[in-house]
């Protein structure tokens, strides 16, 4: 397997850091959180601002009552 060297902030870094479980290298951290996690469940379990957290759930809360209609071709 192919390996890259990558250059992160050290902010990201500690994100990554809390996130990473034990046994976790940081490459299965991110394919984990890249696949399996919604932007919310991200946003919430990261240190980011509240109010970035409460805008990302109105706009999740928003699409589902969006309902889909019907494209002619």
């Amino acid at each position: 397997m192919a390996h890259k060297t990558l250059t992160i902030s050290e902010e990201a870094y500690n994100a990554l850091k809390k996130l990473k479980k034990r046994g976790e290298s940081f490459s299965d951290v991110i394919l984990r959180i890249t696949k399996s996690v919604s932007l919310l469940e991200y946003v919430e379990s990261a240190e980011f601002p509240q109010e970035l957290a409460d805008n990302i759930e109105e706009v999740y809360r928003e699409r589902e009552m969006v309902k889909s209609r019907a494209v002619e071709l």
